[in-house]
């Protein structure tokens, strides 16, 4: 475990450099105890910065690729901006209350993501484009792979780093990218454009962009395309917008029909709820079984209840930690939306006071009438699961809108269904956590689909 200076100074990255405002923000840990402060941007610089990034230059692919590898060794390795990874590792679980054993596994999938970005980003990439009009193909004719813009705005998200791990696609596809940081959790975003500078790329090629609200929609008006990252008031600002892409609530699931025995896949079960924290959108909400859902309660109750309230930054922590009024606002939150279910795990209260201003978000479970409750789409930041009963009847429908599916069944009619189902955007049939994930396997679809089109190029002699 290490500490950190009594402050830390983040300054937005912009064009021309750093910037420090003369009123910074303060970043606090979940003690109440500043330790950083961060430097907002007006819209005027926002503007400014896009306006420079659009008139910078790509780089050239090959080079694209060592730059990120070399990033990658840096963000994982290096003494950046005077703090180790260690100091880094500290200070986001300090401040964002995540485990910091979570935190340090972040920091090593972060680093292979952008070694593997230049490949990742070709899974999306249609079987008959190519990359470059240059390619013998386009003699005859062929579809070319390229940008529908040269800047993309990322208005990141604060719950947990690995959403990082994503926006640097654009890099490796040759975006410039402007990223507007979480003032909840803005060390991430500026050590990563940092190491991404110190490898290459170019100040009017990654800027780090501090602001209000204002700024936030100057950043995406300004931009080519954005991606937006938030809960349900995020979605509704920005889905409508077809040049944004966002990215909310997961509401993932698990569905154990008949055919399966809930007790060999206990351990997968209780580690999608609770794994990392319990914080991301991949972690499961909700868990529907085709029988009576009392004996799984009570086994997930059991296990859950046994894991430790401990200080975020200490070896064995597993639960997520918040300010002591924070954690309270969600169990307030949580006993409303639970007044109509039965409460196995979290029905005397889920906050566990630290003594240091801080409190650990205890797991919760509660078991609904049917699989269609309300309540199996609230998804809160800690390990609060819904365990409902699950019919033939319902079927694909009370599965909708789900990030992540885990399904074990031996019914592949069923898995005809879900697959098929355009709300679920992935589906893993047997044994798997919700919270799988791999670089080439899409997240909410590949980002580059969304980056990329394709175009017709004929040469001939």
């Amino acid at each position: 475990m290490t500490a950190l200076a009594p402050t830390v100074d983040l300054p937005a990255l912009g064009a021309n450099g750093l910037f420090v405002s003369h009123i910074p923000l303060p970043v606090t840990d979940v003690a109440g105890a500043v330790v950083a402060e961060l430097s907002l941007v007006p819209s005027l610089f926002v503007n400014r910065t896009l306006a420079a990034l659009r008139k910078a230059t790509t780089v050239p692919a090959d080079e694209r690729v060592g730059m990120l590898t070399k990033a990658a060794d840096l963000f994982e390795h290096a003494t950046i901006a005077g703090h180790t990874p260690a100091d880094y590792a500290y200070a986001v679980s300090r401040v964002g209350g995540l485990p910091i054993t979570t935190v340090e596994h972040t920091v090593g999938t972060l680093a292979n993501r952008l070694r593997l970005a230049h490949y990742t980003v070709q899974h999306a990439r249609p079987a008959g484009a190519v990359t470059d009009w240059r390619d013998p193909l386009t003699r005859s004719g062929r579809a070319v792979w390229t940008r529908r813009g040269d800047v993309f705005a990322v208005l990141a998200a604060g719950n947990h780093p690995g959403a990082h791990s994503l926006w640097p696609e654009a890099l490796a596809l040759g975006y410039r990218v402007a990223v507007r940081p979480s003032q909840r959790e803005p060390f991430t975003p500026h050590r990563l454009i940092l190491a991404l500078r110190a490898a290459g790329f170019g100040d009017d090629q990654v800027a780090l962009l501090p602001t209000n609200h204002d700024g936030a929609d100057a950043i995406v008006r300004g931009a080519d395309l954005g991606l937006a990252y938030g809960g349900a008031d995020v979605v509704a600002k920005y889905g409508r917008d077809p040049r944004v892409v966002t990215q909310g609530p997961g509401r993932s699931k698990l569905l154990i029909t008949r055919d399966a025995d809930w007790r060999e896949h206990l351990d997968t079960i209780v580690d999608s709820i609770a794994g990392h924290g319990g914080v991301g959108c991949v972690n499961a909400t909700t868990v529907l079984v085709e029988g009576d859902p009392a004996p799984l309660c009570a086994a997930l109750a059991e296990r859950l209840s046994a894991l430790p309230s401990l200080p975020p930054e200490h070896a064995d922590a597993v639960l997520p930690v918040q300010p002591l009024a924070t954690a309270k606002t969600f169990a307030v939150y949580l006993d409303a939306a639970a007044a109509n279910a039965k409460a196995w795990l979290g029905g005397d209260g889920i906050v566990d006071a630290l003594g240091d201003g801080s409190a650990v978000l205890r797991p919760a479970v509660h078991e609904l009438e049917r699989a269609d409750a309300p309540q199996a789409a609230c998804e809160l930041p800690f390990p609060c699961v819904w365990v409902a009963p699950w019919t033939r009847a319902d079927g694909a429908a009370a599965l909708r809108d789900t990030l992540v599916l885990t399904v074990c069944t031996d019914d592949d009619a069923l898995v005809d269904a879900l697959v098929e189902e355009p709300t679920i955007a992935n589906v893993y049939v047997g044994d798997e956590r919700t919270l799988h994930m791999a670089p080439e396997l899409p997240h909410d679809g590949y980002l580059a689909e969304f980056l990329m089109r394709t175009k017709s190029v004929i040469r001939r002699p």
